[in-house]
């Protein structure tokens, strides 16, 4: 049993802890306003490992010529349902266990010590949310040809505004739907080094000066989730053009956190651990419940098998997808 002691501690003699504490930087600014409304994180409590929603899928011929001439019988259309399946995913936070001696020692208390190691918890379950929203989605697209714009077998492979054009154009006359772009730095850099190059209507100054890039009216957010990036020689990295509610985070289940003091041990130690629950979704996708299973690991999230096409028309599904080096 890993327990932290105070000889894991630094010491200082007359000198000034500060007090901080560091937390992980990866950009987690994404959810809701952010996005657009994207990338949406809401607050529903939901029982049971999967969240279902029916719906009455498209019939087609519904309208078709009639010939005024005839009275034949006439052949009843059926009304089919499919079903939209979003996935519960459970979470610990820690345990995480030291010995009060060694707060003692830095002249700290268990309540400070709690204070910090919040804000890590708070951005390391923001971090979870990101990854798990933004892999899956990347996964599901790049999984429907339809809806995936791969530029890396062209002479400019990186991401341009050209290539930003063609992605949007796999969502057809809803191409307008399109309301984010998600993209890694490196795609964006990339972008804002085509900007300077190309200096169309001035947008390369605006870019130098103002340090925006142009993305047709819409935002990007730049995060450096390892889940846009597909490992390689060289690697690909994959660019969203999502839809309104492409992609839903739901906290489903009350957080809980326990702190708690340990005896029978040589020191007394403070122990904290948590637990969390949260569902996602994808707009007209349906987790594969077969495949994929109960409570999935950050890997099976990334499966694109996993995450099966309920819609009829691609553009319904949660938007677009650009795939470049």
């Amino acid at each position: 049993m890993a327990i932290g002691k105070a000889s894991d501690f630094k010491i200082y003699d007359e000198q000034f802890w500060g007090g901080a504490t560091e937390v992980l930087a990866q950009n987690t600014a994404l959810f809701n306003g952010a996005s657009g409304g994207a990338i949406q994180l809401v607050t529903r409590r939901m029982m049971g490992n999967y969240e279902k929603e029916s719906f009455l899928k498209s019939v087609s011929g519904l309208v078709s010529r009639r010939d005024p001439t005839s009275v034949a019988a006439a052949t009843d259309l059926a009304l089919t349902q499919g079903e939209y399946i979003g996935v519960k995913i459970n979470r610990k936070i820690g345990p995480v266990a030291q010995t009060l001696d060694a707060f003692r020692k830095i002249s700290s208390d268990p309540q400070e010590f709690s204070f910090l190691l919040g804000r890590q918890w708070g951005q390391a379950i923001s971090v979870d949310y990101v990854n798990s929203a933004v892999g899956s989605v990347a996964a599901a697209l790049a999984n429907v040809a339809a809806l995936t714009n791969d530029v890396t077998g062209l002479a400019t492979k990186t991401v341009t505004h050209s290539s930003l054009v063609g992605t949007m154009a796999k969502m057809g006359d809803a191409s307008s739907r399109v309301i984010c772009f998600v993209m890694h730095s490196k795609a964006f850099f990339d972008l804002m080094n085509q900007s300077i190059a190309d200096n169309v209507y001035q947008i390369g100054g605006t870019t130098i000066y103002g340090g925006t890039v142009a993305t047709f009216n819409r935002p990007v957010i730049v995060t450096d989730s390892a889940a846009l990036v597909v490992s390689g020689t060289p690697n690909t990295y994959r660019t969203l053009a999502l839809v309104e509610g492409g992609v839903e985070v739901s906290e489903s289940e009350q957080r809980e956190i326990i702190s708690q003091p340990v005896t029978g041990l040589e020191s007394l130690v403070l122990r904290i651990q948590g637990e969390y629950a949260y569902n996602l979704k994808l707009k007209g996708m349906a987790w594969d419940t077969s495949t994929g299973g109960v409570n999935p690991t950050d890997a099976a999230l990334l499966v694109a098998g996993n995450w099966d096409a309920v819609y009829t028309d691609v553009k319904d599904g949660p938007g677009a997808v650009l795939v470049s080096q």
